[in-house]
């Protein structure tokens, strides 16, 4: 910075704070407090800095100095109390309060202590501060609206929130509260509605914060923690919108939510404020689970921090089969057992700990919880159906009834959605040890209870399958696939569409699921005698080669062996996420489920070695028959073409996995692709007579 002359400190410091440079303003500053260290302007001007930087360590710090310098001034009383309170010093903050004995302070010194009970989560406390205030005052309704949410009385709470909303007119957290309600209440039409209108007006009135600016080549800087962007609820709208997109499972469009380029991308992990941290592990788990992992140990460090940090990184321990740092996160932290983890979610993941060491002592666990499950289900049910009219037309239920009722309704589904969580991580013990009678066994006694749930469906069939038992496999298989896609083409756009994207996403990563489709579809017609069509999509299914020439690639021209495949089972876990904003957290739902049934390269040969098969089939059938005409001709300089575009490719793909304790071993030259495909092509051309 240039230097000041003398005679324009004050108007440059002035100008800086104006602008919003509140750090330049403190370099200053400090400089001027190093000269005169008992100055009022510099200490009451670096309080104010420091407060819309939300330091507010420092800025109770120089507010502490004036309160010592000027007992006189109660402002800088105040001014203290609120920097300790919004720092997080609670107790220091109530005996600060207790200082403000001029009358004209009494009624900010109840909100503020109502606030700080509050956050101490002492809400009873809270409310008799509250109950002191006039009922006409604004923020009355606003923190009487906060309690009611706490309460679970969305409802009230959402009204209470409308009426402050129309007295002080547009405040985003008053909007944010509105949209909180709504998204607790389900209605998540209207809480993007009020989620839409704090993106516009904080495009429309802060555009320094560039909210959803094109960034592509140019330098992007953090726009820090400062005091206008917590003003602007532009944080918690979008962590709420993508919560919201999240539970209507549109999990690109959660990825792609970015408040803006500079909070989210430019900014290192300290600066992120913690529901935004949590969420963006959270969300990107999947691709990128060693920095979210990170990022939820971190959080759990700090000394607050979402409050469901807490179940979901030990869930996702557990997911990831890294039990062992799941069981040391349990023991490390027990004083938060029982505050972060419900009684069902302590019993779960105990019994799901106790399998690694006890697998009989978990089987019994799990199944105590599902007998007391199953007892709740029951009861429910009947409730349900008892509120439920008689089949006629003429009756209606009243208000009440239909509340009711859509109570009983979200109550069932959630034990329900337990029962089978509970289930499934039951059943996985057999499923490791491929006991596959055994686990279904269990499946068939919760018939009564999940008989129309997909996921248990989805793994019963899984378990048909790895005992032979394909045509029952495929009743389950079939009315799940058609469920979701009306015909084939569907499904393999769909695949294709995802091949696509990983491949975007990772240009050297294999993927085989469109080429496994189109093999098994090619092979199936040329059993059928229809070898144009056929051959076409043999060919299509090795495109392109360079990506397609791997020997973990299953063998899917015939049978899979089951009794060699992984067992991965489908597992299926709630994970949760943070949305916050006023003077409380609020929690939301994530279903995420554990990787789905896969193969490993024990299974499998090669695909070539089936699709040159196949050629071979092809090639034979149409000698034999009439190789003169133009359509055969074609045909076999297809195939030609397909052999010999497969040979470089696979000079380090073997053509056969061969067992360890084999005693006559193939010459390493003769067991590759390549080999095998100079051999085809030579056969090839003996059949066809080209040689002669």
């Amino acid at each position: 910075m240039t230097a000041i002359k003398d005679g324009e400190y004050t108007a440059t410091i002035y100008k800086l704070i104006k602008d919003g440079q509140y750090v330049e303003a403190i370099h200053i500053l400090n400089g001027q407090l190093q000269k005169h260290t008992k100055s009022r302007a510099a200490l009451s001007l670096l309080g104010y800095c420091y407060y819309h930087l939300q330091d507010f360590t420092n800025s109770a710090e120089c507010y502490e100095q004036l309160t010592q310098l000027h007992p006189e001034v109660e402002e800088y009383k105040v001014y203290y109390a609120q920097s300790l309170y919004k720092a997080g010093a609670y107790p220091e903050a109530t005996k600060a309060s207790f200082v403000l004995d001029n009358p004209s302070s009494h009624t900010k010194m109840v909100k503020l202590q109502a606030c700080i009970k509050y956050c101490e989560e002492d809400y009873s406390a809270a409310k008799s501060l509250l109950e002191q205030l006039s009922q006409d005052d604004p923020d009355y309704v606003y923190n009487m609206g906060c309690l009611l949410y706490q309460d679970g009385k969305y409802e009230e709470a959402c009204k209470k929130f409308m009426s402050a909303l129309q007295v002080l007119g547009y405040v985003p957290a008053l909007s944010y509260n509105i949209s909180l309600c709504y998204y607790n209440l389900k209605n998540y039409p209207q809480a993007l509605k009020y989620i839409g209108e704090i993106i516009e007006r904080g495009i429309k009135e802060h555009p320094e914060l560039s909210i959803g600016m094109t960034t592509e080549g140019i330098d992007i800087h953090s726009v820090g923690n400062t005091l206008v962007l917590h003003q602007t609820a532009l944080i918690e709208a979008f962590n709420l919108k993508a919560a919201i997109e999240y539970q209507l499972k549109n999990r690109k469009n959660t990825q792609r939510l970015r408040p803006w380029p500079q909070k989210l991308e430019a900014c290192n992990v300290k600066e992120l404020d913690p529901v935004t941290l949590h969420n963006q592990a959270l969300v990107n788990m999947d691709t990128k689970p060693s920095e979210g992992f990170e990022k939820l140990a971190f959080l759990l460090q700090q000394p607050s921090f979402p409050p469901v940090t807490f179940g979901n990184l030990l869930l996702l321990y557990c997911k990831h089969e890294y039990f062992d740092l799941a069981a040391d996160v349990l023991a490390e932290n027990a004083h938060l057992t029982y505050k972060f983890l419900s009684p069902y979610m302590y019993e779960f993941l105990d019994a799901l700990l106790t399998c690694q060491t006890a697998p009989e002592e978990a089987f019994r666990k799990f199944d105590e919880m599902n007998g007391k499950l199953t007892e709740q289900l029951r009861k429910l049910a009947k409730q349900v159906v008892h509120l439920r009219p008689p089949r006629c037309p003429l009756m209606k239920l009243s208000l009440f009834l239909s509340q009711l009722l859509c109570i009983g309704l979200c109550l069932f589904f959630y034990v329900h959605h337990r029962y089978i969580v509970v289930l499934m991580a039951q059943a996985k013990i057999y499923w490791n040890r491929e006991n596959f009678q055994m686990v279904e066994k269990i499946f068939r006694k919760s018939v009564e209870v999940c008989n129309d749930d997909d996921t248990w469906k989805l793994n019963v069939a899984h378990v048909l399958f790895m005992q032979n038992k394909y045509k029952e496999a495929i009743g389950f298989y079939e009315p799940i696939v058609k469920k979701h896609y009306d015909n084939a083409e569907e499904l393999m756009r769909k695949i294709e569409k995802e091949e696509e994207q990983i491949s975007y996403d990772d240009p050297d990563k294999k993927v085989f699921h469109l080429c496994i489709v189109n093999l098994v579809i090619g092979t199936l017609y040329c059993a059928k005698g229809n070898y144009d069509f056929g051959i076409s999509r043999v060919i299509k299914s090795l495109e392109p080669y360079n990506k397609k020439s791997w020997s973990s690639c299953q063998d899917t021209s015939k049978r899979h062996n089951p009794q060699q495949q992984n067992r991965d089972f489908y597992w299926s876990q709630t994970m949760s996420h943070t949305s916050t904003k006023f003077h409380s957290n609020q929690t939301c739902s994530f279903s995420v489920n554990l990787p789905h049934n896969s193969r490993t390269a024990a299974e499998s040969t090669k695909l070539q070695l089936r699709t040159q098969a196949v050629i071979l089939s092809v090639s034979r059938s149409l000698v034999l028959t009439t190789i003169s005409t133009t359509e055969s001709l074609r045909e076999l300089r297809n195939v030609e073409e397909d052999v010999s575009v497969t040979k470089p490719y696979g000079k380090e793909v073997p053509a056969i996995i061969e067992q360890p304790l084999d005693e006559i071993h193939i010459h390493i030259g003769k067991n590759t692709v390549t080999y095998e495909a100079r051999l085809l092509k030579a056969l090839f051309y003996e059949v066809i007579g080209w040689n002669k």
